[in-house]
């Protein structure tokens, strides 16, 4: 584990933009750097972010903010395409402008699933980041049930490990039933 207040520059990359989006809406952080900044030793070059699905004039707003904050849109600078990307289901990516690590992988809310992820987001003291995270139930549903590879379940086994209170076991049931019916 890393001590209170060490910080790299994963966590001060996502700090710093979780601040903008928070200011324009609802926003988790979930997959690999949730387990990450909870003590796993393990690379990653991004953090994996769904928000709300946003109108085109609130994501313009969030965008220019972002921008006014030193971030860029790797895919395109205009607000227009970028909006098409996320409502398409793709996700964009942002950096620190004129730095292309790390990378804030954005995307929208998709269906009901992801709506209930951003009404269960939790903060987790542990990581010394103020910022939300997908629950630790749902972060170790999606790591066994859908994504399923070796780092994805060393990642799971890791967050049943460090946060024992939260991995309630129904839960974690539930979620992957909902898994299986809706993205599998």
């Amino acid at each position: 584990m890393r001590g209170v207040g060490e910080k790299n520059i994963l966590d001060e990359f996502c700090t710093r933009f979780c601040t903008v989006v928070e200011r324009h809406c609802r926003y988790i952080i979930v997959s690999g750097f949730v387990a990450i900044s909870s003590g796993r030793t393990r690379a990653t070059e991004d953090i994996d972010m769904i928000i709300e699905r946003l109108d085109a004039k609130k994501l313009q707003r969030l965008h220019e903010d972002l921008v006014a904050h030193d971030f860029v849109c790797m895919q395109s600078d205009s607000v227009g395409e970028i909006y098409d990307y996320l409502r398409s289901g793709i996700a964009v990516r942002y950096t620190f402008k004129d730095q292309p690590l790390p990378e804030m992988e954005v995307k929208f809310a998709k269906d009901e699933l992801d709506e209930y992820q951003l009404r269960s987001r939790v903060k987790l003291p542990l990581t010394g980041l103020d910022v939300w995270f997908g629950s630790i139930p749902m972060n170790i549903a999606f790591k066994e049930e859908l994504l399923k590879s070796d780092k994805d379940i060393k990642d799971a086994e890791h967050l049943r490990k460090i946060y024992p209170e939260l991995a309630n076991e129904r839960e974690i049931t539930d979620i992957k039933r909902m898994i299986r019916k809706l993205r599998l």
